[in-house]
């Protein structure tokens, strides 16, 4: 599948990006690429991806499970 980038800002701290360019120079990628696996991960992105893999559930059908799912784990999280 290949992705559309766009370009965008953001302001990080000093220290998190210090350490996306250390993680990114030890995985040979780039900072970017870094950045977008932990937003994906984050936003639960790759969830959505296996439940359409697995399931005969159209996008919008799998979007709005993995946003109950992702939510659900959310709130478990702050409870502990």
């Amino acid at each position: 599948m290949t992705l559309r980038r766009t370009k965008t800002t953001v302001y990080l701290d000093a220290e998190v990006l210090h350490a996306t360019r250390v993680s990114a120079a030890r995985k040979g990628k780039r900072a970017s690429d870094i950045i977008e696996e932990a937003l994906r991960r984050y936003l639960g992105l790759e969830v959505i991806e296996n439940i359409r893999a697995r399931s005969d559930l159209s996008a919008e059908a799998a979007m709005r499970l993995a946003n109950a799912e992702v939510h659900a784990y959310r709130r478990e999280k702050r409870k502990q």
